[in-house]
């Protein structure tokens, strides 16, 4: 399938499974990370043939122009190319900056503290490309003394290397999602928005406070030794934070609020996320909305269309029907996608 467009958003609407995400997914892949699935390279690719998948695509930011591919071999790593040149996965945030909301993420008030995690991480992604790696060396000395831990061994020059590995990486971790999550504030505080607004917050069971530092947190690992000894893992460092929200106008936890409510202060996350990108990279990232439409009456779309098009963004969109885009107008681009004997075909409107 190829497209060609040009900067204004994009609706696409068609029945349920007719392929609409996957287009939405594919255009996640030009960014550092597994896409807005979560998939692993060779979970993409199409089955039963197994033939692995690639994404190119034209990218205008600013006043440049960047060929940009990603790909991966049945069975292989995934790759990234840019303008024809081998690169690593972090040079896709320099390249464009790309931010989405999905309906898996509905819930994220509501469940575990993995997915506000996650999310957070992604918005720290988007203002700092080489969070990934970061967490990357962060985790993987984790899991080593993981396995320490869990053979309960006691000799502490076993844990002396991987823990100065964690405490460094870690507090970048750390410093990095403060000062995201500082702009996203700012961002978020300052809009004239029809969104609702939140409070947001980092919280850090157990180490909270005190670790501002890699030779704080490098202390902190070494005094949970015996604790962590018992409960065979880590139980200190970034890996435990949280993403606290209050809805601003009814002074009450995210997860206290309504559906609608819930679903509108994503929106205002994303929206906020979106005007800090603008500021500090000089142009909006690319905003991908699966099914945007869900749990948002007319007015509150209308709102959501005028942001995103004040924000000069090229947002893709999708939804069931047409009429969920009719107040785009012509200032939107408008698919349809269907599926015949298997196959996906987009029409453009």
């Amino acid at each position: 399938m190829e497209l060609e467009l040009d900067a204004r958003p994009i609706a696409i609407f068609g029945a349920n499974g007719a392929g609409k995400t996957n287009i939405l997914e594919a255009i996640s892949m030009l960014s550092p990370g597994r896409g807005l699935r979560r998939a692993k390279a060779d979970e993409i690719a199409r089955t039963p043939e197994a033939v692995g998948w690639k994404v190119s695509g034209v990218l205008h930011s600013l006043t440049q122009i960047h060929e940009v591919e990603t790909q991966a071999e049945a069975g292989g790593n995934r790759t990234v190319s840019i303008d024809g040149k081998t690169a690593p996965q972090v040079a896709l945030g320099r390249v464009a900056r790309v931010v989405w909301l999905v309906p898996a993420m509905d819930r994220l008030w509501l469940e575990g503290a993995d997915g506000r995690r996650r999310f957070l991480d992604r918005i720290t992604l988007s203002f700092e490309p080489k969070h990934a790696e970061v967490s990357v060396a962060y985790e993987k000395a984790m899991r080593e003394r993981n396995r320490l831990l869990k053979d309960m061994v006691r000799d502490a020059m076993w844990y002396g290397a991987l823990e100065a590995q964690m405490a460094e990486a870690g507090a970048r971790i750390i410093a990095n999602r403060a000062t995201a999550l500082a702009r996203l504030q700012s961002a978020m505080d300052d809009a004239r928005t029809s969104f609702p607004t939140a409070e947001l917050s980092i919280e850090n069971p157990q180490d909270a406070d005190f670790i501002d530092s890699a030779d704080a947190l490098l202390a902190a690992l070494q005094a949970s030794r015996q604790t962590d000894l018992r409960a065979g893992r880590t139980l200190t460092g970034p890996h435990r934070a949280d993403m606290k929200a209050i809805y601003k106008t009814k002074n009450i936890e995210a997860k206290q609020c309504s559906t609608g409510e819930q679903k509108a202060l994503l929106l205002s996350l994303i929206l906020a996320n979106a005007r800090a990108l603008s500021e500090d990279f000089g142009a909006a990232p690319i905003i991908l909305l699966d099914e945007v439409a869900a749990h948002l009456d007319a007015d509150r779309r209308a709102a959501l269309y005028d942001e995103i098009c004040a924000l000069k963004a090229q947002a893709w969109m999708t939804g069931t029907g047409a009429e969920l885009f009719a107040e785009l107008g012509d200032r939107a681009q408008h698919f349809e996608v269907s599926e015949i004997d298997g196959t996906s075909r987009v029409t453009r409107l």
